[in-house]
């Protein structure tokens, strides 16, 4: 089965920094998306920020012009920089992948069990 590892996750500061990564188990056939979302206790989940096959990456409100998504190429690990970080980013972030593996052989969405990062005051 295809298993997606988050790691880099922890308790930070506010203002500091945190560089997360997600390395699937095995190579997908075929990736259209990958990268982040983030829930918070009580709130619902939201995207943070995605890059597509074109490497065009997408945030979500509260991330733009903070964090940052790549990719390695073939995309077996994605990864997020994220600065100036507010206690509000506190949350459990969500890798995500949306591509095609071997099993199934159709395009579906993939969710690792996530990294908690929390911010601090």
């Amino acid at each position: 089965q295809v298993q997606l590892v988050e790691s880099g996750g922890g308790l930070v500061q506010a203002g500091g920094s945190l560089r997360l990564s997600c390395t699937t188990s095995q190579k997908f056939f075929y990736i259209n998306d990958m990268g982040w979302y983030r829930q918070a206790p009580g709130k619902q989940r939201e995207l943070v920020g995605l890059i597509d096959k074109d490497g065009r990456a997408t945030y979500g409100e509260s991330a733009k012009g903070r964090f940052t998504v790549t990719a390695d190429n073939p995309k077996t690990t994605v990864y997020m920089q994220m600065n100036s970080l507010k206690p509000e980013d506190t949350a459990v972030y969500f890798c995500y992948v949306r591509g095609v593996h071997a099993v199934p052989f159709r395009e579906s969405d993939y969710w690792g069990q996530g990294t908690q990062v929390t911010v601090s005051s």
